[in-house]
């Protein structure tokens, strides 16, 4: 029974907190302690994504080709670890890198779905990752880390295009 309850779908933010915890300290590095983690789901917009489902097969599709990452903020680094995408629990790292090496960008903070782009180590374009309100205050800790330039242009989007760093 206490098997059952470990491979079940955590849907509580408490809950996920607590599995993505033990799985940082599994595979962060040596003397490292999460200051702040948030969930993220990669691609296309969620709201895009949303009215997509409703075509037959689209939604599955979607799904399938998406990816669901845990980015932690560590002392020092950034941990990164994927989840598997129905029963949202943390299963491998996916990458650990000196927070100074950490690149985050063209951040953009929205009253349901954020996003933000991060280049993952080995990677030829940055990641989009969308983040939800119920992450917003761990997020806004990853903005205050990492300071003014998580704005900064990114050399190439997904969609091929530079962004430029918008004028204030």
């Amino acid at each position: 029974m206490r098997e059952e309850r470990q491979n079940e779908m955590a849907v509580r933010k408490s809950k996920i907190q607590e599995q993505v915890l033990q799985k940082f300290a599994e595979v962060a590095p040596p003397g490292e302690q999460v200051t702040v983690f948030f969930e993220t789901l990669t691609g296309p917009s969620p709201w895009l994504v949303a009215l997509l489902s409703e075509i037959p097969f689209v939604g599955l599709i979607v799904a399938l080709v998406r990816n669901v990452y845990f980015v932690a903020l560590t002392n020092t680094s950034v941990v990164v670890v994927a989840a598997n995408k129905f029963t949202n629990r943390p299963t491998n790292l996916v990458a650990a890198e000196p927070f100074a090496a950490a690149k985050f960008s063209n951040l953009k903070i929205a009253p349901v779905w954020s996003k933000v782009y991060y280049q993952l180590p080995g990677q030829t374009k940055p990641t989009r990752l969308n983040v939800h309100r119920k992450w917003r205050t761990e997020l806004d800790a990853l903005v205050r880390s990492i300071g003014p330039s998580i704005n900064a242009a990114v050399p190439a989007q997904a969609d091929g295009q530079a962004q430029q760093q918008p004028n204030a």
